[in-house]
């Protein structure tokens, strides 16, 4: 199970980066935490605020010492998800994944062939992470439909396997169709298809036709319930469900909570968990009773209420303070 941990950057230099990457923490407590937890991996996720691309290199690298392995990308109103990963896989030996690129805000062949260049840049280190995203961001900013999303990520995932081979694809779908579209320069090595999932059915998407599930906006004890519909939607479709590997992007305290940090959080919170995908999510997650004072702020139309109603419950839920303290 990859856990991808967000810092919040503090000021000055190398003490800036190694808050990012989620310092605190020295090296050498680190790699015993590497050591105990072994069949694990652990992630950057990036970009980080407050540090250009160009900077992600060093930090790349810094992390790449101190026993990170990985560094999964996400894209909202920043950057795209793959320029980053383009940094790190350059500047360092360690995998890289998008969580997620879009499949709405990009075609069938664009999605190819951005995988593809990455994929030359970090032969058989990439893992390409697709999703449907939130209708926010695939209508009001992009001016797509948000529609069937279960649907187009399967038929995303049914077109790229034989793309990404090189093959020349002919796919008829419900909710798109591509005639006779081939990579010039197919990769090299496989590329791991991995789907991004909140609910039970997408979940199901990713254990049926997937290489792995991508895990957001949840807290630790959570994950036991989304990893038990993957598995379970990969036996019935006759697959092994120790091959679905599991990625999490999870949010962390690196430092003991400060009523700051708490509010920093609360404003993460807010503005995520407001959009319809993400309350339905936490709605089948069982945490009602404690965004509902939330989610009715608004709906009010309260600005200034909906962060104090976030209960302190979610916010030590979704953002725990690290094992063992800084």
């Amino acid at each position: 199970m990859d856990q991808l941990a967000e810092g919040q950057p503090a000021p000055s230099h190398r003490r800036r980066w190694s808050r990012a990457l989620g310092a605190g923490l020295t090296a050498r407590r680190l790699r015993g935490r590497l050591t105990r937890m072994a069949h694990k991996r652990w992630s950057l996720s990036v970009p980080m605020d407050g540090f250009t691309l160009a900077e992600h290199a060093e930090i790349a690298r810094d992390a790449e010492r101190w026993g990170y392995t990985d560094a999964w990308s996400f894209e909202v109103d920043g950057v795209d998800c793959f320029s980053p990963l383009a940094v790190v896989g350059m500047a360092t030996g360690m995998r890289v994944g998008t969580a997620i690129a879009n499949v709405y805000t990009r075609g069938p062949a664009t999605l190819a062939v951005s995988a593809a260049g990455l994929a030359e840049i970090a032969p058989g280190r990439f893992c390409l992470g697709i999703g449907a995203g939130s209708q926010p961001i695939v209508e009001t900013w992009n001016g797509g439909k948000f529609d069937r999303p279960a649907t187009r990520v399967r038929e995303m995932v049914q077109f790229l396997r034989p793309a990404l081979a090189g093959e020349r694809v002919v796919f008829r779908g419900e909710t798109f169709s591509v005639d006779g579209f081939r990579l010039t320069r197919p990769p090299t090595h496989p590329i791991p298809i991995h789907v991004a999932a909140l609910r039970p059915g997408m979940l199901r998407v990713a254990g049926e036709a997937a290489d792995g599930a991508v895990l957001n906006w949840l807290s630790p004890d959570d994950v036991p319930k989304s990893v038990g519909v993957v598995r379970e939607a990969a036996r019935k479709a006759g697959r092994d469900p120790d091959t679905i590997e599991i990625t999490a992007r999870l949010m962390i305290h690196v430092d003991p909570p400060t009523p700051e940090s708490d509010l920093v959080v609360r404003r993460h919170i807010t503005g995520y968990l407001n959009v319809p995908v993400y309350r339905a999510f936490h709605e089948w997650l069982g945490r009602t009773e404690a965004l509902l004072p939330m989610w009715e702020a608004w709906s009010r139309g309260d600005r200034n209420a909906r962060k104090r109603q976030v209960l302190l419950d979610a916010v030590r839920a979704l953002a725990p303070a690290a094992p063992g303290g800084p």
